[in-house]
């Protein structure tokens, strides 16, 4: 992100930045306490040393350990770390697009890494819930199972059809790029809300969740 951030300009840390405080915001207001507190005064901060690369990094990384506390108290750290990558790459490739569509020429290499941490995060988030479920179809839900299944295979697929629109060197190959992402944010939502119901509601009937 820090090296996206060098090549579109301090801009896309505050964009980035105001994406992570509307979330840390609702982390915070659902009980998330001083974790999402501090990753959100990080964010700022951060934003503010857009210029100092290396600053905004540091910061950068401070707000994403307190995000991750937050998430990690509802599940295990790995399940915490695999959702973030996914849903943060898809999201920044999304974010990041918006400024190929202003200046084609910029170089591809930032999303098209994006596009490779989001593909790596799905993959990983998904092996991770379904391990942690069963088959998604053996659960009490069935159809929250599938759904889960159907998403996580459509965000695959969908994170693939951008790597390869980025492969095509006309301006519409970023537009396309950029579109797809738009849909690949909701579907790895969509799949990271439905494996961790799975799993929450398998802790429920197992005695070991009582907050449902």
């Amino acid at each position: 992100m820090i090296a996206a951030g060098r090549v579109v300009g301090p801009g896309f840390l505050w964009l980035v930045a105001g994406v992570g405080l509307l979330v840390g915001g609702a982390a915070w207001a659902a009980g998330g306490g001083g974790p999402a507190a501090i990753g959100t005064i990080a964010l700022l901060v951060a934003a503010a040393m857009a210029r100092r690369p290396a600053v905004a990094a540091v910061f950068f990384g401070i707000a994403s350990i307190g995000f991750l506390i937050v998430s990690a108290s509802l599940g295990t750290w790995p399940v915490a770390v695999t959702g973030a990558v996914a849903l943060g790459g898809v999201t920044n490739e999304m974010l990041l697009g918006h400024w190929y569509l202003v200046d084609p020429r910029l170089p591809r290499r930032p999303l098209r890494r994006l596009a490779l941490a989001a593909l790596t995060g799905i993959v990983l988030d998904t092996v991770l819930l379904a391990s942690q479920v069963g088959w998604p179809w053996s659960v009490a839900e069935p159809g929250v199972g599938w759904a889960f299944l159907g998403l996580s295979m459509v965000s695959v697929v969908l994170v693939l059809a951008v790597w390869l629109a980025l492969k095509e060197p006309a301006y519409s190959g970023v537009m396309a790029a950029t579109g797809l992402s738009y849909l690949a944010v909701l579907t790895v939502i969509g799949a990271g809300v439905a494996g961790r119901w799975l799993v929450a509601e398998g802790l429920l009937a197992a005695g070991r969740l009582t907050w449902l």
